[in-house]
């Protein structure tokens, strides 16, 4: 059950700051109750360990989000060897510099 909070325009301005802050350097976006309520309810060191936190909540993808990604993908008949990959990263990285 949400209930109102009454803050004053500095805590309100900051709020939104976090909030942007967040989704800017994590593509999060949360609301500013979920925000008020992480905050309020653990005990965070820093700014860092409070965003760190909303990345703890990713419960990973559904069923058909899995089938969905699969669906695109194909076997060309071609083996491909991990030495075959690095050589193709690593290598033809330093012929293009």
């Amino acid at each position: 059950m949400a209930t109102s909070v009454k803050l004053g325009e500095d805590a309100k301005d900051k709020l939104e700051q976090l909030q942007a802050e967040l989704r800017l350097e994590r593509g999060q976006k949360v609301s500013q109750q979920e925000l008020l309520d992480r905050i309020v309810s653990r005990e965070f060191e820093s700014k860092e360990a409070l965003f760190d936190s909303f990345a703890d909540d990713f419960e990973g993808l559904s069923d058909e989000e899995i089938e969905a990604f699969l669906s695109n993908t194909f076997d060309s008949g071609v083996e491909t060897t991990e030495d075959d990959i690095d050589r193709i990263l690593y290598e033809e990285e330093a012929y293009n510099e």
